[in-house]
């Protein structure tokens, strides 16, 4: 990165393990990655990701959301810290809390989401359950700017995956891991760079400004 394009400061926001925060942290260590993890916050001090966050040097932060009254003061909470660290974008990887609408303005067009299916297809959770009991033949994952509005914002990247017979949840999930792994450093890759920007509601990248918003295949499904 040139003196003129600092790297931009991000946030993963985790509950859990963390795995797709795992996959920000070694895109970020490209030498010309144009972002670089600069803390890593949940909302369970006992999650196993900021252990893992902790061991690879990056600053860690935690709140947990029971000792707040209202959502919301748990969310100021968090936003001090985050300004604090000089937080520039919001990757939410596997951050299992709803966020209200004052929160979300606050990072509005700075905060990234991935979801484990094809938006707008199966909003909300258990989303592999609900896509074998639909039979469909392609399942996956979307990475998305957040709104107010649960999984609704505008796609950033999406891929998909076959499913197969005999596939069950946990099946299928290990497949659109994979994929969540591969396209989330990408999505963040193109808003970090200023690449991808919001136009008329989609998100489009430099060579795409008039026409639709990027997709990205699962590589073996390409000429099927």
């Amino acid at each position: 990165m040139s003196a003129a394009s600092p790297r931009k400061r991000i946030a993963a926001l985790i509950s859990g393990r963390g795995s797709n925060m795992l996959s920000l942290m070694a895109a970020a260590r490209q030498a010309d990655y144009p972002a670089e993890i600069a803390l890593v916050f949940s909302n369970k001090p006992d999650a196993p990701g900021l252990a893992t966050a902790k061991e690879a040097g990056i600053a860690t932060a935690a709140l947990h959301h029971k000792d707040f009254a209202t959502r919301e003061d748990f969310e100021r909470a968090m936003q001090d810290i985050l300004l604090a660290h000089k937080i520039d974008l919001v990757c939410l990887a596997g951050f299992m809390r709803l966020l209200t609408p004052w929160f979300v303005e606050q990072w509005m067009g700075r905060m990234i989401n991935i979801h484990p299916a094809i938006l707008p297809s199966y909003k909300g959770l258990h989303t592999h359950e609900r896509a074998l009991a639909d039979g469909v033949k392609l399942h996956g994952a979307t990475v998305h700017f957040v709104v107010p509005e649960m999984d609704a914002g505008p796609i950033i990247a999406q891929a998909a995956v076959p499913v197969v017979d005999g596939d069950t949840p946990a099946t299928l999930g290990a497949r659109v891991l994979t994929q969540e792994h591969i396209i989330y450093p990408l999505a963040l890759k193109l808003v970090a760079s200023g690449e991808a920007k919001i136009v008329d509601g989609k998100v489009l990248t430099g060579e795409q400004i008039n026409e639709k918003s990027l997709v990205v295949p699962n590589p073996s499904l390409r000429g099927a």
